[in-house]
């Protein structure tokens, strides 16, 4: 593989065509970012969902920081966060669901996901500016979200809603990670107990020692739930999950815990390709059956093929083995073939099992500027390094 050339195509992909998508078609005027918007550029709602404008602040805070320090990324950062703030946070300490594109709230307190991802938008943002207020503001975001996440009743969770006495892994996926980089930046050791806790959750009780798989529920003493609801297994989720992971591991000095999710890695994109048609599916049965309970299991979703081009590399940069690196270019040969809209060079979101655009919701109503910007910039990183002999 040439790591010179994929390079090239990762940061021109991500510089020429993604990044420039969005800020061509979805910056207000107002401050914020418009993700109602259809895969051709065009606005459908100015809604706005706090969790795509926190992720948003992250991936310009992140290009500004990690590609290239231009002021016009971080004044959309700050301008995105300026809106959100002037509404937020709420009274509770949570950030709310959606606002209309004039800040008037819609929906408040419904997902403790929004919280997670403005820790992680602010922290990044702290990066670029080092103003102590924005760590201080994911603090007590933190500290509401530890209350929420310790409470006798599950928090709210749109659009997965949690039920009682069960452990979900997204939680624990999310959280590892935005108290790990809180923590990164504070140096509070409360925050990284907590980090610690939800990575341990993940490794030790999500990732299931007998099966080599990432479960999404369990019972909450960790057991596993009847199927098919308990044998639920989402590629893509749980190879992302295993690239948060080896980031925490590594700031560890943890080499084994880096090894078992670069195994978990291999096992879910061996259980999760279409070896009919290629591609990620959405989910499948951990024991192989038919019926898989979740909502568009067989489709091809953008975001998984994007968590799988970095974690390949990740994987590769630390063991170097060759089947990293064959994965990797399974994994975009597909992607560039079928996601990419030739007008501008962002991708579609959403495929059926076999390729064809569908513009059913999935989750959200949006097309988020998150996951494939996210895992160029990472990717890049990694090549540098590879292309330097840096590797460890």
């Amino acid at each position: 593989m040439d790591f010179s050339n994929l390079l090239g195509l990762y940061r021109e992909t991500l510089v020429d065509n993604v990044v420039p998508f969005w800020t061509r078609y979805a910056i207000d005027a107002n401050g914020g970012i418009n993700t109602c918007i259809s895969d051709e550029g065009c606005i459908i709602s100015r809604d706005r969902w706090g969790w795509s404008q926190w992720r948003a602040v992250w991936v310009f805070s992140k290009l500004y920081n990690t590609i290239e320090a231009r002021p016009e990324w971080l004044k959309i950062a700050q301008g995105i966060y300026s809106f959100l703030s002037a509404y937020g946070p709420l009274d509770d300490g949570h950030w709310p669901l959606l606002m209309d594109g004039d800040g008037r709230l819609k929906r408040g307190y419904e997902s403790i996901y929004t919280d997670g991802f403005a820790i992680y938008g602010l922290v990044e943002l702290w990066r670029a500016t080092g103003e102590d207020h924005l760590h201080e503001l994911a603090l007590k975001t933190f500290r509401a979200t530890e209350a929420a996440l310790n409470g006798s009743e599950p928090p709210p969770a749109h659009p997965y809603p949690i039920l009682p006495d069960r452990l979900v892994h997204g939680l624990s996926m999310i959280f590892s990670l935005a108290y790990h980089e809180l923590a990164e930046v504070t140096g509070d050791s409360v925050v990284s107990r907590a980090a610690q806790m939800h990575h341990r959750r993940v490794m030790e009780t999500f990732l299931r020692s007998d099966r080599g798989l990432v479960l999404e529920w369990l019972h909450a003493d960790g057991s596993e739930i009847e199927p098919p609801a308990g044998t639920v297994v989402l590629p893509g989720h749980a190879i992302e999950s295993m690239w948060f992971q080896m980031h925490i591991a590594d700031t560890n000095g943890d080499r084994a815990t880096i090894n078992r999710a670069i195994e978990a890695i291999h096992r879910h994109l061996e259980i999760g390709w279409d070896t009919e048609y290629g591609g990620l599916f959405l989910a499948v049965d951990a024991d192989g059956r038919e019926e898989v309970a979740w909502d568009f299991h067989d489709s091809k979703i953008w975001w998984p093929h994007t968590e799988a081009l970095y974690a390949t590399l990740l994987a590769y940069l630390y063991c170097q083995q060759s089947w990293c690196l064959e994965w990797h270019e399974r994994i975009r040969d597909y992607s560039f073939t079928h996601y990419p809209v030739k007008s501008h060079g962002e991708w579609k979101q959403k495929l059926d099992r076999r390729g064809n655009p569908i513009t059913d919701v999935v989750a959200l109503p949006v097309k988020d500027p998150f996951h494939l910007p996210r895992a160029l910039i990472y990717c890049i990183e990694v090549l540098k390094k590879l292309i330097s002999n840096r590797w460890r």
